[in-house]
């Protein structure tokens, strides 16, 4: 075909801090798809960031094996169909899946997580962002872990990320009273217009102290992203028999070793409280069930979703650097810009 493949290899392993010479270019021609085998060839359009990509190129087994050296930089994305003649796949049509940082990727029948169609009216922004796996992880994690009803004080950390964001207007949509946790007065006044009663600015407030102001009787439900001394703050001020989520661990996971945990487990035992951790992968056969409830929120406007987007190709291991410098709004994507000498 002729066609060149620009990709990004995971050079080494971060020590420390993610930098962008974790990563190295390089560019290889594309294979001929095989269609009596069923390949199917796609082009990626828009890649999706995630803080989980951290833990990914880390030497140590976790929910999916680690990106070996050399290899392309896992990731999240949409992509086009551009040869195929697989009929579930025709030419042309926008496919969800982890097909890496590169332009092009060679789909099998037999891949362990095929790609899946665009629903008919979606757009590849809503698709990774309002519809991806952060809307779901916020709402199974409130849901089913959290036992989100009318009436609880919600607390959510990192709340003006992309699943943080959601989680304050699931929460706020079920009834509850939500307080965000973010960092910048800029970060805390969008937070506040998603519909958060009130939003903790840790840069420049004191946690513990807000946390006891602005919950009283305490947290019902503290939905946590970033472990470390927030959720040490949050399980200080948690209700009899709250419950604090684990979603993330963001503060740990740039740190050469791992931060030291809550220091206040005593809590739990007191006030007879449960932490429990969850993937939203446990709840990919029940997605229909979050979407029953997501879809008319956001058909009706009520559950509004931000994608920040970046542009180009030469742009993206920086791009995943945004989310761990807390430069991002919402959903981190990036826009890929046409391979030279392939198909618009």
């Amino acid at each position: 075909m002729g066609l060149r493949n620009r990709q990004w290899l995971l050079a080494r392993r971060p020590a420390g801090s993610l930098s962008e010479q974790d990563f190295e270019y390089r560019e290889t021609p594309v294979a001929e798809p095989d269609p009596d085998a069923g390949d199917v060839l796609l082009r990626n359009l828009w890649l999706s960031f995630d803080a989980t990509q951290r833990e990914w190129v880390k030497d140590q087994e976790g929910y999916l094996p680690p990106v070996g050296l050399g290899e392309v930089m896992r990731a999240s994305a949409v992509a086009e169909v551009v040869r195929s003649a697989n009929p579930a796949l025709p030419e042309g049509s926008l496919v969800q899946g982890l097909f890496g940082w590169q332009d092009y990727v060679i789909v099998r029948p037999d891949d362990a997580i095929p790609p899946s169609p665009l629903p008919a009216g979606v757009s590849p922004e809503m698709c990774l962002a309002a519809l991806g796996g952060t809307s779901l992880t916020a709402y199974f994690g409130l849901v089913d872990i959290g036992g989100l009803a009318a009436g609880k004080t919600v607390v959510v950390s990192a709340a003006g990320g992309a699943t943080g964001s959601m989680a304050v207007q699931i929460a706020r949509l079920r009834g509850a009273r939500v307080i965000g946790i973010a960092g910048g007065a800029d970060k805390c006044a969008w937070v506040k217009s998603l519909g958060a009663d009130d939003c903790i600015d840790y840069h420049a407030e004191n946690l513990p102290e807000r946390l006891a102001a602005l919950c009283p009787e305490g947290i019902d439900i503290a939905f946590d992203n970033v472990g470390g001394a927030q959720l040490e703050a949050m399980i200080g001020q948690l209700a009899h028999r709250g419950r604090a989520v684990l979603c993330g661990q963001i503060a740990g996971y740039d740190a050469p070793e791992a931060p030291p945990g809550p220091r206040n487990l005593m809590t739990l035992i007191y006030r007879r409280a449960r932490v429990e951790g969850f993937l939203m992968l446990d709840y990919l056969h029940r997605t229909h069930e979050a979407f029953a409830e997501l879809g008319p929120w956001l058909g009706s406007g009520e559950l509004r979703w931000h994608a920040d987007v970046q542009e180009g190709f030469e742009h993206i291991p920086r791009t995943l650097l945004r989310l761990f410098r807390g430069e991002n709004r919402g959903k981190q994507l990036l826009r890929l810009d046409p391979p030279k000498g392939g198909p618009a």
